[in-house]
């Protein structure tokens, strides 16, 4: 009887170890639109746009962290979002999408990452879990924001959505 109280207790200890982590948002978009010359390119005056309306659209969701590659365009998409929110800009390399994945579900605070449309559907997919996975965007498309919800329990949701939503 004795070890039966033991393992119950041991067991009770297992489960309250489990994966938890800090309930957030994280708010993907591709960069906003860019000016067509260059290796790296600058935001069009479209893009400066974009950039303000992402702003204004995440003003009120308490972002904490913003990442971003190391780009004009991109840095200049999240600047602000920076600006307003007094946060740093964080760069991350796309090619580690798995690492920067671990390291968003470590952070406390809702979080804004900035990539490209050949990048961020790697690092979407990766908190899809057995849902619909999400193809690579086409050059074209800019109006997507992705919003992956990070649950207590260690699961995770992603809804697609496009700037006129909000």
């Amino acid at each position: 009887m004795k070890n039966l109280f033991y393992l119950f207790l041991i067991l009770f200890a297992l489960g309250a170890c489990g994966t938890k982590q800090e309930p957030k948002t994280i708010y993907v978009v591709r960069h906003a639109e860019k000016m067509l010359d260059g290796k790296d390119p600058m935001l069009s005056v479209a893009g400066t746009a974009r950039a303000k309306k992402l702003d204004q659209i995440l003003a009120e969701k308490e972002i904490k962290h913003a990442f971003s590659t190391n780009t004009v365009r991109t840095l200049a998409t999240i600047q602000p979002i920076a600006n307003r929110s007094g946060i740093a800009k964080e760069i991350y390399d796309p090619e580690y999408h798995e690492d920067l994945a671990d390291e968003l579900r470590k952070r406390k605070g809702n979080i804004i990452v900035v990539g490209h449309s050949n990048t961020i559907h790697h690092l979407i997919n990766h908190f899809v879990g057995t849902g619909q996975k999400y193809d690579e965007l086409k050059e074209e498309e800019y109006d997507y924001i992705f919003e992956i919800t990070l649950a207590e329990d260690g699961s995770s949701s992603v809804e697609r959505k496009v700037y006129k939503e909000y």
